[in-house]
C-alpha cells in the first residue's frame, strides 16, 4: 500500500494566537519577541510579512523594516495550551503523529484511509477542526513521504493545502527554488546558488564534479532529496535527547552576580519544562558564548537523575563558577543551562519532600516547593513567582 503522509503547519502560530486573543491587533503588523538590542522574532504576522519581517530575524532589523509594528511578549504557556487543542486533533485521526515543535507535525495517515477516506480529505478534515477548536488556520502538504509533505505545506500559505501525488514529485519539485529544501541552511544556500544550481531540478540532474565541493560525502543523499527521495518512517515514539532553556543578553554581562542570577533563572525554567513533559535529568551542563562569539560547554553527570531545581541550580552554578575562574572578566553574550540522559520520572518516595528533623534543611529536596511554582506560574504567567536568587 502506497504511504500516505501529512505535514501540518500552524500558520504564524505565535502571532495568530496573539490576534485570536486580542482581537485589537487582528489585522495588525504583530511581532511576537523581546525588544531590545538582542533580541529576535519568534513568530511575525503576514500582516508585517509583507514588510519583510521573518522568523529569527534581528527585532532590531524588524522594526527598521516595519516601524508601525506592534511587539508583544511571548506566552509560551499560553501557545503550549493550544498547541495541546491541535495535538488533541491529530490523536483523533492517527497514532503515528510525530511533533517536530508546538505549531508542526508529521502524520502517517496510511491506515487510516480506510475508515476516513483518501488523504486530502483527511487533510482537509484536520484543518477543519483546528479551524473549530482553536479559531487559527493550518496548511498541510500530502504527499508519500515526509519530506516531499513538508515541502508542500509550504507552497501554499496561509490556510494552504496541497497534494503531490507519487507520480507528479518531479513535476512539482523540479522548479523550485534549492531554498525550499529543507535543512539547507542560508550560507549553503547561497553557495549553491552560487555555484549555478538554482532549483531542485538543477541540483538533482547535478554531476558529482558541481555537488562533492559543495556537499562532500552528503552529494549524493542531497541528490536524493531534491529528486524528492525518502523513506523515513513517521516515529511517534522519538524521544527527546535534551531540554534546555538559553537566553541572549542585550548588553554584554562580565559581573559574577549578574552571571549567577541568570543562569538560576535558566535552571529554574528548563527544570520546569523537564517536569512538564514528565522526565528527569541525569547530565547537567552549561552553555557560554562569549562577546566575541566563542562557545564553550561544561557539563557533568548526577545520580541519581533529577527534576529538582536545587540539584540543577547547584551544579550550574558550580560548572560556571569553574569556568569564570578559568576566564577571569570574560564578558558573556549568552548563557544556557542544558539537561540530558533524560529518563522518565520515577515515582517519588514515601518520605520525599519532608526534611528530616533536626538538620538545618540545608541542601534537602522538597519537590512539592517545584510543582507549586509550576502551577502558579501556568496560572498567572512565568513572572508571578520568582526565586530570590534568580532576582539581580
Amino acid at each position: 500500500m502506497t504511504r500516505a503522509v501529512l505535514h501540518v503547519d500552524m500558520d504564524a502560530f505565535y502571532a495568530s494566537v496573539e490576534q485570536r486573543d486580542n482581537p485589537e491587533l487582528a489585522g495588525k503588523p504583530v511581532i511576537v519577541g523581546w525588544p531590545g538590542g538582542r533580541g529576535v522574532v519568534a513568530a511575525a504576522s503576514y500582516e508585517v510579512r509583507r514588510f519583510g519581517v521573518r522568523s529569527a530575524m534581528p527585532m532590531h532589523t524588524a522594526l527598521r523594516l516595519c516601524r508601525e509594528a506592534i511587539c508583544i511578549p511571548p506566552r509560551i504557556q499560553r501557545y503550549r495550551e493550544v498547541s495541546g487543542r491541535v495535538f488533541g486533533v491529530f490523536h483523533e485521526i492517527t497514532p503515528l503523529v510525530q511533533g517536530l515543535s508546538l505549531d508542526e507535525a508529521y502524520l502517517d495517515v496510511t491506515e487510516s484511509r480506510a475508515l476516513l477516506g483518501e488523504p486530502a480529505a483527511i487533510a482537509r478534515r484536520i484543518k477543519d477542526e483546528i479551524r473549530a477548536r482553536t479559531g487559527l488556520t493550518a496548511s498541510v502538504g500530502v504527499a508519500t513521504n515526509k519530506l516531499v509533505a513538508k515541502i508542500a505545506s509550504d507552497l501554499d500559505k496561509p490556510n494552504g493545502l496541497t497534494v503531490v501525488p507519487e507520480n507528479r514529485i518531479r513535476e512539482v519539485l523540479d522548479p523550485l527554488s534549492v531554498r525550499r529544501l529543507p535543512g539547507l541552511g542560508r550560507k549553503l544556500g547561497e553557495r549553491v546558488q552560487a555555484a549555478g544550481l538554482r532549483t531542485l531540478g538543477e541540483l538533482r540532474t547535478a554531476t558529482d564534479a558541481v555537488l562533492w565541493p559543495l556537499f562532500g560525502r552528503d552529494a549524493p543523499r542531497m541528490r536524493e532529496r531534491a529528486a524528492g527521495l525518502d523513506d523515513r518512517p513517521v516515529r511517534p515514539d522519538q524521544e527527546e535527547k535534551s531540554l534546555s532553556a538559553e537566553d541572549t543578553f542585550a548588553q554584554d554581562l562580565a559581573d559574577p552576580r549578574r552571571l549567577d542570577a541568570q543562569l538560576c533563572r535558566l535552571a529554574e525554567l528548563a527544570c520546569e519544562r523537564l517536569r512538564a513533559r514528565g522526565l528527569m535529568a541525569g547530565r547537567v551542563g552549561v552553555k557560554i558564548r562569549r562577546h566575541d562569539f566563542a562557545t564553550f560547554t561544561r557539563q557533568r553527570a548526577i545520580a541519581p537523575p533529577a527534576c529538582e531545581g536545587l540539584t540543577v541550580r547547584n551544579v550550574a552554578r558550580e560548572l560556571l563558577s569553574r569556568w569564570l575562574g578559568e576566564h577571569a572578566g570574560a564578558k558573556l553574550r549568552l548563557l544556557g543551562v542544558v539537561l540530558s540522559d533524560l529518563s522518565p520520572a520515577s515515582q517519588l518516595g514515601l518520605f520525599d519532600g519532608y526534611r528530616e528533623s533536626g538538620t538545618s534543611g540545608k541542601g534537602a529536596r522538597d519537590p512539592r516547593l517545584d510543582l507549586a511554582l509550576d502551577e502558579v506560574r501556568a496560572r498567572f504567567g512565568p513572572d508571578a513567582l520568582q526565586r530570590g536568587n534568580t532576582i539581580e
